[in-house]
């Protein structure tokens, strides 16, 4: 009998399976595609690394970031795009970097950077996972990791200053969620009826910034205004998301196959004019992730 696979992540909150992002898009994926997990959720006994979460434990290998942990489920035939056209591959690589360049530095700011925000909802619920002295510590150290990653991608002539910066990301993060509701359209993934890769990274985005009650909602306002991509949260939490966490293993459930009879908002000519021209305003240092299917981990007192 083969070695269970046991995964660290954050834990829950606000009708979510986790509240972290990264750890979302690992479980989603193991829900799309039938990995029997075991799920370890990290509370103040934990010993482990913190900024390493979610990590994948093997009888042989210890796995860190959600796109080395995918590749690895894959590679043990747990294929959530087995089903994907050439095409629909090449688009889930250009998205998931929009995704990383034009949405995760906006919810990193509203998570770890905004202050109301920070000292009201973030830095209480992942210090009471954490034990004394480091629930002190590592709260700030994430905030401050969050926020440098932010000046990195964003912190360039002619943005100097933060109030730029934060007006820009904001700016590019509602452009990003407009193109994905338009791509969404009214199908119920992103290839129709079968999730994938993307619609684990869409929703493991998505889904708290929807879902975690902040006092600064900015963002959260103009997710909400979107239907279908609240609509796409709800129902994977519903469909997939079911079972407690306090049950170690996720679900397991077979990917369905796709369709063709997706209906976008818009005309495929001018969707496609939009995710070029997001694309081609991407950073060149940005691709080398999405390549591997990569999503950063973002590590104030």
């Amino acid at each position: 009998m083969a070695a269970p696979l046991e995964l660290s992540c954050w834990g829950g909150g606000w009708g979510l399976p986790s509240v972290h992002s990264d750890s979302l898009v690992v479980m989603a994926y193991a829900k799309f595609s039938g990995a029997p997990l075991k799920v370890n959720v990290i509370d103040n006994t934990w010993r482990g690394s913190r900024g390493d979460v979610p990590v994948l434990t093997t009888e042989d290998n210890t796995i860190s970031q959600p796109a080395k942990i995918l590749n690895f489920l894959r590679k043990q035939k747990y294929n959530a795009d087995y089903e994907l056209s050439a095409k629909q591959g090449a688009d889930t690589l250009a998205y998931i970097a929009l995704l990383e360049e034009k949405l995760l530095p906006a919810v990193l700011h509203t998570f770890w950077v905004e202050s109301d925000n920070y000292f009201t909802v973030t830095k209480p619920w992942f210090a009471s996972r954490m034990p004394f002295p480091l629930s002190l510590i590592l709260p700030g150290r994430m905030s401050k990791g969050a926020l440098t990653r932010i000046l990195l991608t964003r912190g360039e002539p002619p943005l100097y200053h933060l109030r730029e910066v934060e007006a820009q990301i904001y700016r590019d993060a509602k452009e990003c969620l407009n193109l994905l509701s338009n791509r969404l359209g009214t199908s119920q993934f992103f290839f129709g009826d079968m999730p994938s890769t993307l619609d684990a990274y869409v929703f493991g985005f998505l889904a708290p910034l929807y879902k975690v009650r902040f006092p600064k909602v900015q963002l959260q306002e103009h997710l909400k205004q979107l239907s279908n991509l609240c609509r796409f949260c709800d129902d994977i939490l519903n469909s997939y998301f079911r079972v407690s966490l306090g049950d170690p293993h996720l679900q397991k459930v077979k990917p369905r196959g796709p369709t063709t009879t997706s209906v976008p908002f818009t005309s495929a000519s001018s969707l496609h004019e939009s995710l070029l021209t997001l694309c081609q305003r991407l950073s060149p240092r940005h691709f080398p992730s999405a390549l591997q299917y990569g999503s950063p981990c973002a590590t104030r007192q």
